[in-house]
């Protein structure tokens, strides 16, 4: 295709409108998608930055006569497709592996923890020793002020070397209330718990064995008729019920798969992942391994609630400018008649019986028996990950649908998200962890941002049992594949062999960037041609396989 600048008798000499030279592809937009390069690099964050490759093991003036060459293909890791799409597309699909490995297990997943380093011991060995003479210190009476910050460092640099947790476990009191379950809330059947993460076989006819799964999909209840994903009649939606509904359904789904466990009678493996619906509620996809009655999954839906036991938080007390002062050393007051506020901990001993909010799944269950291998456990995992590259706010379409998600993000703004949100300042509280220059209404969450509309929890959810892999580990099955293809040895390689350093503007060794994406295509082409030619040499060699 060639293109010219130069007028003819045949198009006019007037410029095109905005619009239409907007629309217009440009070279490397066209080629961004096929090969995985980004077509609009942008300095921040979830972009790919042109970077240079040094080498310190040859020592800086090496490195500044060998490798000046500017590379515009450093992985930024984001998984939203807006940020960068070929990163996105690469984390989909090493989802949709990780969840086609571990539906369908029919052997036991083993784990088994790593053998400590001699670093590690000798960390646990010397916190031990700082334990005694800490004790001893507070036995005589002497002050152990400066053992503690000791024990403090101690117990970071042991977490940072890889051990989980906390090495004394919890130390502060837990509050405990009653786990006498809602009268409003049917009972569920409970089995004895057997060793095993798999779910049950079933033997056919012909002597053939399944082992089938399940896919369910857990949706909110309604809170007002909608059309096209915006409601009927905005002024009868519930706007605050919904929002809270959106902040607290990570630990609903955490109560659904405590639940199911208990009435399977076995380890439930699951992954599962949030997305939003036309109205913007958050509902839940799950591949789950093994299978129940649906009866039974729909009655553990409708069984399983969560009550959240907060201050309320219906009546503002401080709005506008009339807003809690701080004092040193005490905390927030009332402007009016300088009374301190209640801290959180006093404001939960005034709780009554009820809790503020319980939240629940609505009446539409979806369970479908899924078995190994078939077109409908593929179709699945596609479905599962299909808005993994999309955030929660990315899915608004027509001007209604745009309105309702503003009303919803108002909604949210003064809506209390954590112990510790700003917002609790509003209805007279003191946040947990409290400090100078807390506004309620202007909490850094990213529950209160639009793009995630109240759900600040992970959005795919996968079960430590599942595939007996973790994320790094699949990663590297996939980095096997392609070395085992190219005929190289799959050897560990040191993190640290490069380091890699963003060019600045202006830099002489920065070529455009449509040639750098040019450059970045050629060689995934011949990437993509090599291994070609490295499969047909293994087919042409193995016809069985082929």
């Amino acid at each position: 295709m060639a293109w010219s600048s130069a007028p003819s008798a045949d198009r006019p000499r007037s410029r095109s409108p905005r619009s239409e030279r907007r629309s217009i592809d440009r070279p490397q937009d066209s080629a961004r998608c096929p090969h995985g390069s980004t077509a609009r690099p942008r300095r921040g964050r979830g972009d790919r930055q042109a970077s240079r490759r040094l080498h310190p093991a040859r020592g800086a003036q090496a490195a500044r006569h060998d490798d000046r060459k500017v590379r515009g293909r450093v992985p930024c890791g984001s998984p939203q497709e807006s940020k960068c799409p070929p990163c996105a597309k690469r984390n989909r699909q090493l989802r949709m592996a990780q969840c086609r490995e571990g539906w369908h297990l029919d052997e036991e997943p083993i784990i088994t923890p790593d053998e400590p380093t001699d670093g590690q011991r000798w960390l646990i060995e010397f916190r031990a020793d700082m334990q005694a003479k800490r004790d001893e210190e507070e036995k005589a009476g002497g002050d152990t002020s400066d053992l503690d910050a000791v024990l403090t460092g101690l117990d970071i640099e042991i977490n940072e070397a890889g051990m989980r947790g906390n090495v004394l476990g919890r130390t502060a009191s837990k509050r405990v209330r009653s786990t006498k379950r809602r009268q409003d809330a049917p009972d569920l059947p409970k089995r004895k718990m057997a060793s095993t993460t798999l779910g049950r076989t079933f033997e056919a006819a012909d002597g053939r064995t399944y082992r089938p799964s399940l896919f369910v999909t857990l949706t909110l209840p309604s809170y007002g008729k909608v059309m096209n994903g915006a409601p009927i009649d905005p002024d009868a939606y519930d706007y605050v019920r919904a929002a809270r509904d959106a902040l607290h359904f990570s630990k609903l789904v955490d109560r659904f798969v405590q639940n199911l466990r208990r009435v399977a009678g076995y380890d439930v493996q699951y992954f599962a992942t949030v997305e939003p619906q036309k109205r913007l509620a958050p509902h839940l996809h799950m591949a789950v391994r093994g299978t129940l009655p649906r009866a039974e999954m729909k009655q553990i839906a409708a069984a399983t609630y969560h009550q959240i036991w907060w201050p309320q938080a219906d009546e503002a007390r401080f709005e506008g400018d009339h807003l809690p002062v701080w004092n040193d050393g005490i905390g927030y007051a009332d402007p009016d008649t300088g009374e301190v506020l209640p801290t959180w901990d006093e404001a939960l001993d005034q709780l009554g019986d009820e809790p503020m909010h319980v939240i629940r799944f609505g009446d539409q269950v979806d369970v479908k028996g899924v078995l190994a291998g078939s077109p409908d456990a593929d179709q699945c995992i596609r479905y599962l990950s299909k808005y993994l590259t999309k955030s929660l706010g990315e899915t608004l379409d027509g001007q209604a649908q745009r309105e309702h998600a503003a009303r919803f993000v108002d909604a949210l703004r003064y809506e209390p998200c954590s112990p510790t949100c700003p917002n609790w300042l509003r209805y007279g509280v003191q946040p947990k962890s409290v400090k100078s220059g807390m506004v309620p209404g202007r909490c850094k969450s990213k529950a209160h941002k639009p793009e995630h509309l109240g759900y600040a929890g992970r959005r795919v959810l996968v079960s430590r049992k599942w595939s007996n892999k973790s994320l790094a580990e699949h990663k590297q099955d996939r980095r096997t594949w392609v070395l085992e293809a190219l005929g190289q040895a799959d050897e560990p390689t040191d993190p640290h062999r490069y380091v890699w350093q963003p060019v600045r503007p202006g830099d002489p060794d920065v070529a455009p960037i449509g040639v750098r994406l040019l450059r970045s295509i050629a060689e995934r082409q011949r990437w993509r041609a090599h291994l070609r030619q490295l499969e047909e040499q293994s087919l042409s060699a193995n016809p069985q396989a082929a």
